[in-house]
């Protein structure tokens, strides 16, 4: 697939940096959403932890210099390549309100759309958060970037790994049921190996630099999240959450990755799902 010899050259045509935003209103950032569904008769709700450390505009920014570096770095140098399968195609980049972050390809109007969450901009900035998501574990098991976490790896690679569906997409190796597949990873390889993800990487640096945005780039360990696990045991009493958002609760029980809790005091009659690194023990009041 000649795609990414012409991604190494680095070269790209002048087009004004203006990503296309579906919602530019101001967004509750998160670094966990706990979302239990009506269940047993339980009424649910949504609970959001808020990153008290960053601005909302900055989350905002930092998604449209995604967009703005996987337009001018990603998809114009492979432009052309695209085009000769699939003539009339475009690219829509997006910035939105939640953590789903994806590609999708809209075929009545030829039109690739790569969709980043600001919450999901906002969970890689902790360490807690990060070492959960496809991401994290990419940049790990398969050694991109050197298999060093930060928060500049996993946003330049997040940008990788949508626009490796872009092809694979228009390569025609994205199937139901299969699309991280073999030929998905094959592409995601080479846009590392050929020096595209190391360019996107000091493009996304660069940019923000010149913006004034904070991009760290200083590694961090992943959580582990088996050794958080043992922490925890049915029947300790926990809270969750900050400030006015701090919730209580009982742990009912201890999942792969998260504890199912009951809500006590204000929280009673809600059932929560809480990621495990999201839990402080309760003490009790004397």
């Amino acid at each position: 697939m000649p795609v990414l010899p012409v991604l190494m050259t680095g070269v790209r045509r002048s087009r004004p940096d203006n990503p296309v935003l579906a919602n530019q209103r101001p967004v509750l950032l998160a670094v966990a959403v706990f979302t239990p569904a009506r269940a047993r008769g339980i009424i649910a709700t949504v609970l959001t932890l808020t990153v008290r450390s960053m601005d909302n505009n900055d989350i905002l920014q930092l998604g449209k210099l995604m967009c703005t570096v996987t337009r001018d770095w990603l998809w114009q140098p492979a432009e052309q390549w695209v085009q000769e399968r699939n003539p009339g195609s475009v690219l829509h980049c997006r910035v939105g309100s939640g953590q789903a972050t994806y590609h999708r390809y809209d075929s009545r109007d030829r039109q690739h759309v790569i969709t980043y969450g600001a919450r999901m901009i906002a969970a890689k900035h902790q360490p807690e958060t990060a070492s959960g998501w496809l991401s994290g574990r990419e940049i790990r098991k398969r050694g991109y970037f050197g298999g060093e976490l930060s928060t500049l790896n996993l946003l330049a690679h997040t940008c990788c790994h949508e626009f490796a569906h872009l092809l694979q997409q228009s390569a025609g190796q994205r199937y139901r049921g299969s699309v991280h597949n073999r030929h998905f990873y094959t592409i995601l390889d080479e846009l590392h190996e050929s020096g595209a993800a190391q360019t996107t990487r000091k493009a996304l640096a660069e940019r923000a630099r010149e913006q004034g945005l904070t991009l760290p780039d200083t590694p961090f360990e992943p959580v582990d999240t088996r050794q958080q696990m043992a922490h925890w045991q049915v029947g300790d009493t926990v809270r969750f959450g900050t400030g006015r958002r701090e919730l209580h609760g009982q742990i009912i029980r201890v999942n792969r990755k998260t504890c199912t809790v009951d809500g006590i005091g204000h929280s009673r009659g809600v059932r929560y799902r809480v990621p495990v690194q999201m839990l402080s023990p309760l003490t009790p009041p004397r």
